[in-house]
């Protein structure tokens, strides 16, 4: 079974003075979330979409939910996050576990709630690479160089920029597989953690690269913002 993993935790402290998190602000017509939503809606193979948020916003996205996609709401269900992205990611692992149970064949495709613009070819090639290889990572090669610094204030190394990519979602996952190796990490290393995909790579398991698209862009600061309101004039275009 495949679910869509929708996060949607985060506060927004970088969009600046906005009364609400990024993901509940209007772009176009409608919530940056229920655009993300609305994504995954439109692939039949997913048994649940599953949207993990604030406590204090579970039932503002639930009627938000209900608002936009109607009798589809059904499909999907809003879950309190967890205190960090990965906690979150357990706690969506947590609920299929419980109504759903966990096997070889159950695999979470996990997409950040702030971008809006993937596309139907990379949920696709998410879930079909993430059926063969159990864990499937969104990127695009590094178009400016890359500078290490280990101290703030000087170079460390110039990593050959051909060999860099920038990481995007979704991200996919075997939901047992990840699970497991989730638990397995000490609580040091859970501490340099930045994304799912570390886990794997911590405990030396292979990530498949799936390619990304430079649209694919996570609203983050209020330039993003405008960068957004143009992308969905565009998409309404070409409809």
């Amino acid at each position: 079974m495949v679910f869509g993993v929708i996060l949607a935790g985060g506060i927004g402290s970088r969009m600046g003075n906005v009364e609400k998190p990024k993901q509940y602000l209007k772009v176009g017509d409608k919530p940056i979330i229920i655009h993300t939503i609305e994504k995954f809606f439109v692939h039949d193979e997913f048994v649940k979409l599953i949207v993990l948020c604030p406590k204090q916003w579970v039932e503002t996205t639930k009627n938000l939910v209900q608002k936009y996609l109607g009798e589809g709401a059904e499909r999907v269900v809003v879950l309190e996050g967890g205190s960090t992205r990965n906690e979150t990611i357990m706690n969506s692992i947590n609920y299929i576990e419980t109504e759903y149970g966990l096997d070889e064949e159950t695999l979470i495709v996990t997409h950040d709630s702030v971008r809006p613009f993937l596309t139907y070819r990379i949920i696709e090639e998410n879930i079909k690479y993430g059926k063969m290889y159990g864990a499937v990572d969104t990127v695009i090669p590094a178009t400016d160089t890359i500078v290490e610094s280990q101290t703030g204030d000087v170079i460390t190394s110039v990593p050959d920029r051909k060999n860099m990519y920038q990481g995007q979602t979704p991200q996919t996952f075997n939901a047992k597989k990840l699970k497991e190796l989730y638990l397995s990490l000490s609580e040091e290393e859970k501490d340099i953690l930045t994304d799912a995909s570390k886990i794997f790579v911590i405990k030396g398991e292979k990530v498949h690269l799936v390619q990304g698209e430079v649209f694919n862009i996570k609203i983050t600061y209020p330039y993003d913002l405008r960068v957004a309101e143009s992308l969905i004039k565009d998409e309404k275009n070409m409809k």
